[in-house]
């Protein structure tokens, strides 16, 4: 294909697509339920014309979905959502097989990451901007606010795939300035069970063991933050053989990982004793300059939350006595002033993603499905809806749980007429 016939891009070696086609064929096996999508959307095509500016991790597993909402007759452009995730072949293989517009670069800094969420909130691959949103952030919809205008009269609403994200929108809502619907993807009971629990509690523990070959069995590890990934790494720590330490501001959060077996302290007390310290809250500065100076030597420091300030990097660096020194490709060591070193994982960036590859296809098979459906609902329904944050529908979300059954060949009972009364019933038992 010559390259004047190719849309706007910014991505690293176009040479690298068959690479990528590979990549993404091998995740496409993998996610049977966005294959069924699929199916239906090129039947139907619902999304015939509509123009989606996505700003997500650039895997193989998103190039499934942007395959799928292309099927619907949908235009979608794409630049990444962090800039340690970018798969740059995958990048190269959505630009040259499938016409998409791309721009991300593994690495690339927040000034060029900046340039790619504007290019797309300018064009979405047309002489008009975006339609429908996709956020792993909210950077989008909220860079979208910030410059107003004409962006938001052509929006139809968006989806947001994170809990940072929806925080961050939430507070533009109760400000009064999200100007159009939101569909909550990140809430869905499927992708909370799912993504955050088994998505997030395996693949945060791939990407520390992968950056830095640490044995998890006989550490002590300090997970800060019990929500939903939180209680999936927590799990996975120890049945992999962790000594498993929760820190909690929620005392409920903290009352369920008690009962569930793990010692529940506070921050400064477990600074002491973690050999792990994995930080998951949404939050920021969670742990600085009075957690690393209680630290035993060697500690790694390990981010699982969305953005990289959960961890303090500048107290970090104010505490050493030097810059971080690279041991590992993905572990920077710092050298306090009496001798004691940690180790910081990914750049504090979101570790599995920036030391792995992020969530296994099986779990973004239903992350994507309820995606690629969210984005259908909002084609059939969003004028109906107001500007604000909105649930997924409970019907979509039950689809995507039945699909994946189905997908897994597991078969389950169904209620019985009586039973169906009895649960919408409110008289008096009979």
């Amino acid at each position: 294909m010559a390259r004047a016939s190719l849309p706007a891009h910014d991505v690293a070696d176009l040479s690298l697509a068959d690479e990528g086609e590979a990549r993404v064929r091998w995740a496409a096996g993998q996610m049977p339920v966005l294959a069924q999508i699929r199916e239906r959307f090129a039947d139907r095509r619902p999304l015939q014309g509509i123009r989606i500016a996505a700003c997500l991790h650039v895997t193989a597993e998103t190039a499934n979905l942007v395959r799928t909402l292309n099927a619907g007759g949908a235009s979608v452009a794409l630049c990444s959502a962090n800039p340690l995730s970018t798969q740059d072949d995958v990048a190269a293989a959505l630009v040259l097989s499938d016409r998409v517009e791309v721009r991300a670069r593994r690495g690339e800094d927040i000034d060029t990451y900046g340039e790619h969420v504007r290019a797309l909130l300018a064009g979405a691959g047309e002489a008009t901007g975006p339609q429908i949103t996709l956020d792993d952030g909210a950077d989008l919809l909220m860079t979208a606010h910030v410059r107003g205008g004409g962006i938001l009269d052509e929006l139809i609403g968006g989806t947001e795939e994170t809990t940072t994200g929806l925080v961050r929108l939430r507070r533009l809502q109760d400000a009064g300035g999200l100007r159009c619907p939101v569909i909550a993807v990140n809430e869905a009971r499927t992708e909370r069970a799912l993504n955050d629990r088994h998505g997030t509690g395996q693949s945060a523990l791939d990407g520390i063991v992968r950056a830095s070959n640490v044995l998890l069995a006989g550490n002590t590890i300090v997970v800060v933050g019990y929500g939903w990934a939180g209680q999936g790494i927590a799990e996975r720590a120890r049945g992999a053989g962790g000594a498993v330490i929760v820190c909690e501001v929620d005392p409920l959060r903290a009352l369920e990982a008690r009962m569930a077996g793990y010692e529940v302290m506070t921050s400064l007390q477990a600074a002491e004793r973690g050999d792990i310290f994995i930080t998951v809250t949404g939050s920021r500065r969670v742990l600085g300059a009075r957690h690393f100076e209680r630290m035993k030597d060697g500690a790694l420091l390990a981010n699982a939350g969305h953005f990289d300030v959960e961890l303090d990097l500048a107290e970090l660096a104010e505490l050493a006595v030097g810059p971080g020194r690279s041991v590992r490709p993905l572990v920077e060591e710092y050298e306090l002033a009496d001798g004691r070193r940690l180790n910081l994982l990914a750049h504090g960036r979101v570790v599995n993603l920036a030391a792995a590859e992020g969530h296994p296809a099986q779990v973004m098979d239903v992350s994507f499905a309820l995606q690629a459906l969210a984005v259908e609902q909002l084609v059939l329904r969003g004028a109906e809806l107001p500007p604000g944050v909105h649930p997924v529908s409970p019907a979509v979300d039950r689809e995507v749980g039945r699909l994946k059954l189905l997908a897994l060949g597991v078969r389950i009972d169904e209620p019985t007429v009586e039973q169906e009364h009895y649960r919408e019933s409110w008289g008096p038992l009979a």
